[in-house]
């Protein structure tokens, strides 16, 4: 992932956020998964193997698309306010621009 696509997904997330679409931390994103109102769940570079397998677990569980950032979860404490290794779109929108950065 190139700096400028880095810097397009920090962008987009700070706008998700100010547009309350991301739900920010394992146990939330998995009770967002179970409502069904997300659509795609990001990780950060840095997160641990067990709760990345997990999340993936979830993911392939209830159909939602998994990406992997290279954003660490200081980048996601910086941007969200929240140190948080997991993440969660409940945008289609949001969802859609960030599979499409994320190629």
């Amino acid at each position: 992932m190139s700096l400028q696509q880095k810097q397009k997904i920090t962008n987009l997330l700070t706008i998700c956020i100010k547009a309350g679409k991301l739900v920010k931390g394992y146990d939330s994103v998995c009770e967002a998964l179970k409502g069904k109102s997300v659509y795609c769940v990001m990780t950060a570079s840095d997160i641990s193997a067990k709760t990345f397998k997990e999340t993936e677990f979830m993911c392939r569980k209830y159909g939602t698309v998994l990406i992997p950032t290279e954003l660490t979860k200081e980048d996601m404490e910086r941007i969200s306010g929240k140190q948080t290794a997991v993440a969660a779109v409940c945008d289609k929108g949001f969802a859609d621009k960030f599979i499409e950065l994320s190629n």
